[in-house]
């Protein structure tokens, strides 16, 4: 965002905005504090001439004053309204330059390696461990590339709400460990635990390409945040009354307590020694988020502090899971498929 020049200071926003909140509240106090001497002015002169009062004070004069104390409250919100938009809007555009910037950077740089490792192909002759060890490079570039388009392209599916899978009614559980056991090869240096507390089958609906990918999400960041030698994961379902909860546990680099609201944010990622060499779009856990949004569950993380760890839990209500509002949700997780 362009800086504005530090002899305009006049003109930034912050600035404008305390100036016309104090215009219009001293406007406001100065109103009824004239209003009030003249009133009692006003008085001293009926007691003295023994004049009628209501012909010198007219009985909307209180109303009138009432009314205008209220439109100036109605034009101090607009303007405190407004005010907070642009700030949100500012900060949006700051996340968006700084996810441009990155995401850029996340293009280039495996690129860039790619091309180094053909060129040293062609011009020089190789030993067989040799290839081996620069294919094997070069497959670890391309997954990365892999990765930021495909959250690119999924970041654009959800918001234009075209999903483009299948919607079930299955095991939560059930989804969780075949998801699990399908991606193993990318999960092997993570170990997975799950474990249903409840004992029961938990059967909601789901969209299930939404669901894996939620699921990827938060998998992947328990791999891509952890600096343990032996990087773990539980995945804990619990029932209650009236809610089921999905916990990852995780034993990674945790998540800074001023930082827990913030993560789940558009293009936001998260800052500190621990996140300098992990690369990113800032899009992983926002993704997680719509996507729990758009089943009707809610999102939370919880964690002690950096390096002790993070749980990432998903919440999913079952009070008012009749007919009506379950057909509503179907509707809803159905919605532009393919």
């Amino acid at each position: 965002m362009q800086i504005l020049n530090p002899s305009r200071w006049y003109l930034h926003p912050v600035f404008v905005f305390a100036c016309s909140i104090f215009a219009l509240t001293t406007f406001l106090v100065m109103t009824v504090s004239w209003y009030m001497e003249i009133t009692r002015a006003l008085e001293l002169v009926i007691l003295k001439f023994n004049i009628d009062p209501t012909s010198i004070f007219p009985s909307k004069t209180g109303m009138t004053i009432l009314i205008l104390i209220a439109l100036i409250a109605v034009v101090l919100a607009g303007i405190l309204l407004a005010f907070i938009y642009y700030q949100k809007t500012v900060n949006l555009f700051r996340l968006q330059h700084n996810f441009i910037y990155n995401f850029t950077h996340e293009l280039k740089t495996p690129v860039t390696s790619l091309r180094i490792y053909l060129e040293t192909f062609i011009r020089h002759p190789l030993e067989p461990w040799e290839i081996k060890k620069y294919s094997e490079n070069m497959l670890q570039d391309i997954n990365r590339l892999t990765d930021n388009i495909n959250s690119i392209l999924n970041l654009a599916r959800i918001e234009s709400q075209n999903f483009g899978s299948e919607v079930t009614k299955d095991s939560l559980v059930a989804l969780v460990e075949n998801f699990c056991h399908k991606n193993a090869s990318l999960f092997r240096n993570l170990e997975i635990r799950v474990e249903n507390q409840s004992g029961n089958p938990l059967v909601y609906p789901v969209n299930l390409f939404l669901f894996e990918m939620l699921l990827m999400n938060i998998v992947s960041n328990a791999i891509k945040y952890n600096e343990s030698e032996h990087p773990k994961l539980i995945i804990r379902f619990k029932s209650f009354i009236q809610k089921i909860t999905i916990e990852f546990i995780d034993n990674g680099i945790g998540v800074d307590k001023k930082e827990q609201k913030q993560i789940f944010k558009k293009f936001y990622q998260a800052q500190g020694k621990h996140t300098k060499d992990v690369s990113g779009s800032g899009l992983g856990l926002y993704l997680v988020s719509s996507i729990a949004m758009i089943h009707g569950w809610k999102t939370s993380v919880a964690s002690e502090g950096k390096s002790k760890g993070a749980t990432f839990i998903v919440t999913i209500p079952t009070t008012g899971m009749g007919d009506i509002r379950e057909k509503h949700l179907w509707k809803r997780l159905k919605k532009s498929v393919s």
